[in-house]
C-alpha cells in the first residue's frame, strides 16, 4: 500500500479522474482524488489454483475489484486488490483505465511500484505525459479510410448472437512444432521474415473463419492492435505511459481468406502492421474529434492483442518471481470470442509458447481443432 501510494506521486494522473467534455473528449482532472485499495484474506493456497498456464485466472472475479462505470468518467482510475493466502503468498489485482495507459504503460507504473516496494528511492524509469505527440490536427483532417471503425460488408455474425451458455472455451499452444508447421507452409521467401506473431494470427484467423461457416462472398476481419514504441518516424517520448498503439486491419472475403495459402494470408498481415506510421496515428485522432469516438467494428472481425512482450513476467514485489502473471481472463470484452489476448506460457513439455484462449461457439469449436491441426502439423 506504501509503494502504491509513493508511484502514484510521479504518476500522478492515475490518483485523478476523467472528465468528459464538449465533443465527448476526454481530459484528466488531477486533484489527487486517489485510487480504490483492498486488502483480504483467502482460505486457499497458492496449490489450490492449479498449475494456471493460461488465462482466465481461477475465480478471478474474487480478486479483482469491479468498476461499474465505462471509461471510469467520475470514477477511480485504478482498482488495487490484494489477497491474502493460506500458504503466505497473496493474489496481487489490479483494474486499471484504459483510456489513460495501455498494456506496456501500466506494467511500466506497476514496475514502479515494485521498485519502491523494494526500497527504492525512485522509479528506474521517469513517466513522462507526453500525450501531445498525437494529439489530433486542427482542422482535423482524417487522410486513411479506418476500415477498423467501418462495419464490414454482409449478412449477420453468428459471433454477435450467439448465447454466452452456447460457447466453449479452449486455450491453444502455439509452440516449436506448431510454429514449425506453420513456417513450412509459408512462401520459402518470407520462411525467415514472419514473425511468430503474423504465423499465428493468419493461422488463427484462417481456422476461425472456417470454424464459422461464413459465406464465401462475406467480409471477414483480422483486427490487431500495432504498437507504436519503437517505431521509425513516431516521435514518443521516453517513460511514455500512455496508450501508443493503433487498430489495423487486414480484411478480405471469406472464400479468399480459406481458399488462398498461408502467404497470401501474411501479406495481408504484414501490410497492416506497416500501416501504422505517426501520419495513421494522427488521422486516428482526427477521426475521433469528428465522429465522437466511435467504437471500432466487430461484426465477423477477430480482434487481438499482443501481450506476450508488455512485461509480465517483469513483476516482483519483493517476493520473488510470481507464480502466474497475465491477463486474468482471455480478452473476450463485453462479446465472447471477438477479442482475444496472445501471450506467452510454457507447455506441458516445458517449451515456451505463444498461447491463444480461444472462445467459439461449441459446434464450431470442433472444427477449429480440426483445422489448426491441419495448418501446424508438419509436412
Amino acid at each position: 500500500r506504501e509503494a502504491l501510494a509513493r508511484a502514484l506521486v510521479p504518476y500522478y494522473p492515475l490518483a485523478g479522474r476523467l472528465r468528459e467534455e464538449q465533443g465527448r473528449k476526454l481530459v484528466v482532472d488531477c486533484a489527487g482524488q486517489g485510487v480504490l485499495f483492498a486488502a483480504d484474506d483467502a482460505d486457499l493456497t497458492a496449490d489450490d489454483f492449479g498449475d494456471v498456464k493460461s488465462p482466465p485466472f481461477p475465480c478471478f472475479e474474487r480478486f479483482i475489484l469491479e468498476s461499474t462505470t465505462i471509461a471510469g468518467v467520475d470514477r477511480p482510475l485504478l482498482y488495487v486488490q490484494v489477497t491474502r493466502l493460506k500458504c503466505g503468498g497473496f493474489v496481487f489485482g489490479r483494474r486499471i483505465c484504459h483510456c489513460l495507459v495501455d498494456a506496456p504503460g501500466a506494467m511500466q507504473f506497476e514496475k514502479a511500484v515494485c521498485e519502491f516496494a523494494r526500497g527504492a528511492e525512485a522509479p528506474s524509469l521517469a513517466p513522462t505525459w507526453g500525450r501531445e505527440t498525437s494529439m489530433a490536427r486542427r482542422p482535423p483532417r482524417p487522410s486513411y479510410r479506418h476500415l477498423e471503425y467501418l462495419e464490414p460488408a454482409g449478412g449477420p455474425d453468428r459471433m454477435m448472437s450467439a448465447p454466452p451458455g452456447d460457447m466453449a472455451r479452449v486455450p491453444f499452444f502455439f509452440g516449436p512444432r506448431e510454429i514449425a508447421g506453420l513456417r513450412q507452409r509459408a512462401p520459402p521467401h518470407m520462411r525467415g521474415s514472419c514473425s511468430r506473431f503474423e504465423l499465428v494470427a493468419a493461422g488463427v484467423w484462417r481456422s476461425q473463419a472456417a470454424a464459422l461457416e461464413y459465406a464465401p462472398d462475406e467480409e471477414v476481419r483480422l483486427s490487431f492492435i500495432v504498437n507504436a514504441r519503437g517505431r521509425a518516424g513516431i516521435p514518443l517520448p521516453e517513460g511514455f505511459y500512455g496508450n501508443a498503439f493503433g487498430y489495423s486491419v487486414a480484411a478480405t472475403t471469406a472464400g479468399e481468406l480459406c481458399g488462398r495459402d498461408l502467404g497470401t494470408r501474411l501479406e495481408l498481415v504484414k501490410k497492416a502492421k506497416a500501416a501504422v506510421t505517426h501520419d495513421y496515428l494522427l488521422s486516428v485522432a482526427d477521426l475521433m474529434v469528428l465522429t465522437g469516438r466511435p467504437l471500432f467494428a466487430l461484426s465477423r472481425t477477430y480482434i487481438v492483442s499482443d501481450v506476450s512482450h508488455a512485461g509480465f513476467k517483469s513483476v516482483d514485489f519483493g517476493w520473488g518471481e510470481a507464480v502466474y502473471d497475465g491477463p486474468a481472463k482471455g480478452g473476450e470484452g463485453p462479446l465472447p470470442g471477438v477479442t482475444n489476448y496472445f501471450s506467452r506460457a510454457k507447455n506441458g513439455k516445458g517449451e515456451e509458447c505463444t498461447v491463444v484462449p480461444v472462445c467459439l461457439p461449441k459446434d464450431a469449436m470442433e472444427k477449429f481443432q480440426l483445422e489448426v491441426e491441419a495448418l501446424t502439423a508438419e509436412l
